[in-house]
This record gives structure tokens, sequence and C-alpha cells, in this order.
């Protein structure tokens, strides 16, 4: 039995309601007619951001139409739980009545420092749980002007690597990601201090690359620049450069991407191995990036070959340990003969991280893919409960 991605189908609905045939759609999004319908039916992974802007275009709708909020996990997850509850605290924030309660900028300081702690160890249920009462208490502190400055700075990475991270890690819908990141940028720019400026162009830059907008994340990267003095200025350099580094593979600008790369490795031999305000920045991780711009260019046997060369035991950050195995399961799903090794990555992926795998786009779509070309052995009935698990019906 074939199986369709999610992803496929709302490609081939939208194609239909539009009236386009596949030659139509694939001519004008530069592929072939064959491989158009493949990406329908769930047999090729769409896992490009760049083809899914130029299929948007053809299709003549947002890049958000074709990839959505993602696949529902089977029943109701915790993190789906707490979504409601994240949504409507930054809906209170929107109107001016967070409805939270003043508290001492030490206390806010202790909270933060721990929903960022869970952030980084993949501990989604406890983030989500925590989320919602933090946004209030942060922003009521602030309305309430107590210790003004330092809740500014607090809402800044709180907002940037606390909501940001939590609802793009569960797949919620783009939209409030970008709430999330505005927040984190109204408080930057009210500060008007590098650091935290520097912080929320790193997550207003992901934040437009989730959506597509290439142009205007590169702009949000170039209009920050830190004297790189202190380590904490070097790793949030290096996290700058890093986030260029995969805008400018999204935009197939392959010199930029390897300039940016190439600095950051240099900003990271200077570090070495950190994780101050979680950023994880390292030498480690610099390898985990350029994996995964070799894997948004369209480069797989370049991603597993990077892949080789990561230690991911060094990662400081858990949460990057699973973005490790999960690209590196990519990399090498693409490849010939290298299915059953793929399919081991993903498995380690996601008893770190489950969201990791389960509700990341790309490797849901990859996962129809897989499973539609299965076999019945040991190694497929492992790959079909991995799409069990994410949604995709098998």
């Amino acid at each position: 039995m074939r199986m369709s991605s999610a992803i496929g189908d709302a490609l081939r609905q939208i194609r239909r309601a539009r009236g386009k045939s596949l030659a139509v759609v694939a001519g004008l999004a530069g592929i072939s007619t064959s491989y158009l319908s493949r990406l329908e039916t769930g047999d090729r992974a769409l896992d490009s951001r760049a083809l899914v802007v130029r299929l948007a275009e053809a299709l003549e709708v947002a890049p958000s139409e074709i990839t959505g909020s993602w696949l529902p996990m089977p029943g109701e997850a915790a993190g789906d739980r707490a979504l409601n509850d994240v949504r409507l605290a930054l809906m209170g924030v929107s109107v001016g009545e967070p409805r939270g309660e003043i508290r001492p900028a030490d206390q806010l300081r202790d909270r933060v420092t721990t929903l960022l702690a869970d952030q980084n160890d993949a501990r989604a249920t406890s983030v989500g749980a925590a989320l919602p009462a933090l946004i209030r208490d942060l922003h009521t502190s602030l309305d309430a002007r107590r210790d003004e400055r330092t809740v500014l700075r607090l809402l800044t990475l709180a907002h940037m690597q606390g909501t940001q991270a939590w609802l793009a890690m569960i797949g919620a819908p783009l939209d409030l990601g970008w709430q999330a990141a505005t927040l984190a940028r109204e408080a930057a720019e009210q500060l008007d201090e590098l650091v935290p400026l520097a912080i929320s162009a790193y997550g207003t830059s992901l934040g437009l690359l989730g959506a597509s907008a290439f142009d205007l994340a590169s702009d949000a990267l170039a209009d920050v620049e830190l004297p790189g003095v202190t380590v904490e200025e070097l790793q949030l350099t290096g996290s700058l450069a890093l986030a260029s580094s995969l805008v400018a593979a999204a935009r197939r600008e392959h010199a930029e991407r390897a300039a940016a790369l190439e600095f950051a490795a240099d900003l990271a031999e200077q570090t070495g191995e950190t994780n101050l305000m979680g950023f994880g920045f390292g030498p480690s991780n610099v390898g985990v990036w350029r994996m995964q711009g070799a894997l948004e260019a369209g480069e797989h046997a370049e991603a597993a070959r990077i892949a080789e060369t990561v230690n991911a035991d060094a990662l400081t950050v858990r949460a990057r340990q699973a973005v490790y195995w999960r690209d590196r399961g990519r990399a090498l799903a693409a490849l010939p003969r290298k299915r059953d090794q793929a399919v081991v990555m993903l498995r380690r992926a996601e008893e770190i991280s489950p969201e990791h795998v389960l509700r990341h786009p790309f490797t849901v779509s990859l996962l129809s893919e897989m499973v539609a070309k299965a076999k019945r052995d040991t190694v497929g009935r492992e790959l079909r409960g991995i799409a069990c698990r994410a949604g995709v019906h098998v």
C-alpha cells in the first residue's frame, strides 16, 4: 500500500484546486513531472525550503499553505495540551492584559534559567507547562516598571530561546513563533543593548527563514554587529554566522554559506564547547550546522560525510544531539543502500527528543517516502513505528 504525506496531500489538493496540471506546476517549479508526482504521493520527501518556495510560487500560494502547521501525532501530546495555554498567554500580552503576577527579578531570572535548561534538554512537557505563567508574569512585572531593564533582558532571552524555540520544536503554527520573536525584538529594541539585539536578530532570522522569507532573514542578521571581545559576544557572533550560513544555503549562495561557516568555525576554536544563554556554541555545533546547510542545499552525501566528523557527545545542548542524529538519518536516507542506517539514526534522535523527529516537517515527509518503499523486515517494522508516531498512516 502506497502512503501519502500530509505535505504531499496538500500539494495535490492545492494543485487541483488551482486547476493546474502536474506538467504546468512542475515546469514552473523547475522539476520534472514525475518528481512532482512522487512528491504528491509521498514517494519523495519534500525537504528543501527553496523547493517549497518554488512550488508555492508555481501554485500562487504562501509556502505555509503547503507545509501547514505540520502533522498531528496520534492522541493528544503534552505539547498540544500546553499549546493553547501558551497561545492564550501570548494573546493576553498582545492586547495589554497579561494577567500575571508581579515577581522579583531574581525569581524571574531563576525561572527563565530553569526553562532554558529544560528546553536545551528537550524536555518539551516541562517547558510547555512552565511557559504560560512565565510569559504572563514577565510581562506583568514589566508593565509594573519593576526592575525594568533586567526584565526586558529576561524577556528577550525567554521569548527567543524559550517560547519561540519550544513552539518550533512541537510543530506549532508559524504565526505563534513569529509572535514570540516579535515580542523578543520589541524588548531588545526598548533596551537598545547589543547583546539583546543580537539575540533578537538570531530569533527573528530563524522565524523568517521558517516562513521562507530568505531576503528578510538575511537583512535581520546584517543589522547587528558585536565587538567580539567577551566570550558571550564571540558566542553570539558565531551563532549569527551559523544562522547566516543556513539562510545562504536556502538561497543557494554557496560561497556565502562557506564563508559564514568558516567564520563561525574560527570563533568556535576560540570559545571551545560552551553553552552561555542556551546557544550551545562550539566546534561540534558548527559541524551540525554544516550538516544542516548541506541538507538544505540538497547535498545529502556531503551531509553524511560531515556527520562522520562530528562528535555528537561533545554537544553541550541535548536538543542539538537530537538534531544531529535526525539530520544524519535524513542524509543517509537519500543515499543508496543506507536505509537501515538511516532508520537507526532517526530512532536514536527520537529517543532523545521525540518532538525533533515526529514534529519536524521535512523528517515527517521523509518518513512517508521511506514507509512507501519499506520492506516487511525488522528495520521496516521499526520505521513504520516511527512513522506511525509521527502521524503517517501505515
